[in-house]
């Protein structure tokens, strides 16, 4: 039998490129999505194994159809679809305009949506499974994030409405929420955000834990095992339409 066919967005990011290299140690053929074309070039370069790399904007749903139509002529099936494209935002709601507001949610949801709607046809043929990156601010609200929180949250749910609409299809659908990560796009936080001083901004974090002194980032590794779990589930298991926290116990009093 042919073997299996991931394609993830984000894949130039943290958990993107780990999520490529664990599912490459399993043997799987990956097509590699991403707006950051010599970030996919790099990360094809570190990984053994078939690759085809794929530039483009899931903000655009042609963009979306251009993707999962490259990713079919090239693999000839598809196993999987891993939502990891996303960016961050924060700040008081009355500073947050127009194109901001679009920036975030077009990212963050949209293109998660349309990145789904292409895959379906292709996923049904192999009864196969959506993993979509929701985040810690995606199951409760966080102070001073409530676009990114309006993202997360509508991709939690988003996963849950898809996961019945799909389930006679034999096609699974779950989130992984994670709280924060130790990747690049953290420590753009951290110098965005951080009022120029990124290790105040690290600690205030890991302050909201509750291991307290004993807290740490979760490390890439972690969430993309989570996420190879899942995708390699057999049709029979019975986890679909969850919301997984991976977050150290962050959001368990919710």
């Amino acid at each position: 039998m042919e073997a299996r066919v991931v394609l993830i967005t984000g894949a130039a990011g943290g958990i993107g490129a780990s999520t490529a290299q664990r599912f490459a140690a399993d043997g799987w053929r990956l097509a590699l999505a991403d707006r950051d074309r010599s970030g996919l070039e790099r990360l094809a370069e570190s990984i053994e194994g078939p690759t085809t790399l794929l530039e483009g904007d899931i903000r655009e749903p042609l963009a979306c159809d251009e993707s999962v139509r490259s990713a079919m002529a090239w693999g000839g099936r598809l196993d999987a679809l891993i939502n990891a494209a996303g960016i961050w935002t924060e700040g008081s709601a009355e500073q947050v305009d127009e194109d901001e507001w679009d920036r975030v949610i077009d990212v963050n949801l949209k293109g998660t949506f349309f990145m789904i709607r292409a895959a379906i046809p292709h996923l049904r043929a192999t009864q196969g499974s959506i993993i979509n990156l929701s985040s810690d601010a995606g199951l409760q609200g966080v102070n001073g994030a409530a676009v990114y929180c309006a993202s997360k949250g509508g991709v939690s749910l988003l996963t849950k409405a898809l996961a019945l609409e799909l389930a006679r299809d034999g096609i699974r659908v779950n989130a992984v929420c994670p709280g924060d990560v130790q990747t690049p796009m953290l420590d753009f936080q951290a110098k965005t955000f951080g009022d120029g001083n990124p290790q105040a901004y690290y600690e205030r974090l890991l302050e909201a834990y509750p291991q307290r002194e004993h807290a740490r980032f979760i490390r890439p590794e972690e969430v993309s095992e989570l996420i190879w779990f899942l995708a390699t589930q057999p049709l029979a298991t019975p986890i679909t339409g969850a919301s997984l926290s991976i977050d150290f116990g962050l959001t368990a009093g919710i």
